[in-house]
């Protein structure tokens, strides 16, 4: 059986990301508007004839592009930050909890996660979940990501400007709009201190999460850490967490090691017996943090091999 899928806004980093992914497949058939994608009526008809919608549109346009669709059996993934902490809507982060892969493939309304949110909730969500991080306790995060991530200005800026900076921090108001999606995916009580930045490099993400363990509950050891998050994340294909032994006989960590997949590796780094802990995150800000993670949702939601089209 071939089903057809409609990319609103395929023309945008995301957007052309998982077209990739998605035309060499025989089971999938893609509906292309061309020089019609702005055709109001053209659009319409795309968004209500499809079996699935994958939305690649900014939040306001993502609405706008919902409120198109009448016919209850086409499946939407939207990959904007419009409906993440929708409680109407189903979080896509299949690896979050037990469940949600399930909850995915039952849903016909689907919120692609962010990137930066991805690499935080899979560090987080475990340890707040197995009592080790309280619900109520200050979590900060440090990331950054290649520039692929702000979309065709960013890129233009780096690629095509002058001047274009090695390493920029952003985001100084404290009012990132994947605070909301961090904090509520994680369980967490009251909201992150997101601290993110830009490189000079395409894509690539490092997430981190440092953590004073002597000033947690117990104290908990860098063991207990990890093995929390081995024991959240054993068994699955994309998500896998560094044995303790590699992270130790590390000495940096690139954020273009994950690029071109699907992937996530969780690292903890410490010393074993000391009171500190770094959690970091290595994903391809394009991949497990957008348009991989879009398909492995609609193969999800589809019914079909959940890692098809997917490395």
């Amino acid at each position: 059986m071939t089903h057809t899928i409609f990319i609103d806004g395929e023309a945008g980093t995301t957007g052309l990301e998982i077209r990739e992914r998605l035309e060499a497949r025989a089971d999938l058939q893609l509906m292309l508007l061309g020089d019609r994608r702005r055709d109001v009526e053209a659009r319409r008809e795309a968004l209500n004839g499809a079996d699935a919608v994958i939305l690649c549109l900014p939040d306001d346009a993502a609405r706008e592009a919902v409120s198109m669709i009448g016919n209850p059996a086409v499946r939407v993934i939207d990959a904007s930050t419009a409906f993440r902490v929708d409680p109407d809507w189903t979080y896509g982060f299949a690896e979050m909890a037990p469940g949600q892969r399930e909850a995915i493939a039952g849903s016909t309304r689907v919120s692609n996660p962010g990137c930066y949110p991805t690499g935080f909730i899979g560090l987080v969500r475990p340890l707040v979940s197995a009592g080790i991080i309280p619900a109520g306790w200050p979590v900060t995060i440090n990331a950054v990501s290649g520039y692929s991530g702000g979309g065709k200005a960013m890129i233009a800026e780096f690629e095509d400007g002058e001047g274009a900076p090695p390493f920029r921090a952003y985001g100084m108001t404290l009012k990132h709009k994947h605070v909301p999606e961090m904090t509520k995916h994680t369980g967490l009580e009251r909201p992150v201190l997101f601290a993110p930045a830009v490189g000079a490099y395409r894509q690539g993400m490092l997430v981190e999460v440092p953590l004073h363990l002597s000033a947690l509950p117990g104290s908990p050891s860098v063991e207990v850490v990890h093995g929390a998050l081995a024991e959240a994340y054993a068994g699955q294909r994309f998500v896998e967490v560094a044995e303790l032994e590699a992270t130790e006989a590390m000495t940096g960590i690139s954020p273009e090691g994950l690029n071109g997949t699907n992937r996530m590796r969780l690292h903890v780094f410490g010393d074993r017996g000391g009171e500190q802990v770094r959690l970091v995150a290595l994903l391809d800000n394009l991949g497990k943090g957008a348009s991989g993670a879009a398909v492995q949702n609609l193969n999800l939601m589809l019914g079909l091999d959940e890692a098809a089209g997917l490395s």
